[in-house]
């Protein structure tokens, strides 16, 4: 099981969507996978040490060192294909790097 964790402000709506976008692409794409959303004020080096991705809606300093690989995820919120795309195809780049397919 691949594991993504995506967050926001509230935790409820972009990075609810974003999750929804995430499952349902990587569905297609034939992989097993998993995303939570989750309030940004909640991550800490723990909770991202149980992820193998973090998608983030906006660049964020959390006063640690994020070693989890992160990926831009804004772009799906515009729900235009062709912004989407990219964002797919980093995790799926990320997901094959790391050998978890």
């Amino acid at each position: 099981m691949i594991k993504v964790l995506a967050a926001c402000g509230a935790g409820v709506n972009s990075s609810h969507q974003i999750k929804d976008a995430i499952e349902s692409e990587f569905k297609n794409r034939g992989y097993n996978l998993k995303c939570d959303a989750v309030m940004i004020k909640d991550v800490n080096e723990e909770l991202l040490s149980q992820y193998d991705i973090f998608a983030q809606i906006a660049k964020t300093d959390f006063g640690f060192e994020v070693k989890t690989p992160i990926v831009d995820a804004g772009p799906i919120l515009y729900r235009m294909p062709a912004m989407a795309k990219p964002v797919y195809d980093k995790i799926e780049a990320i997901i094959k790097e790391k050998g978890l397919n």
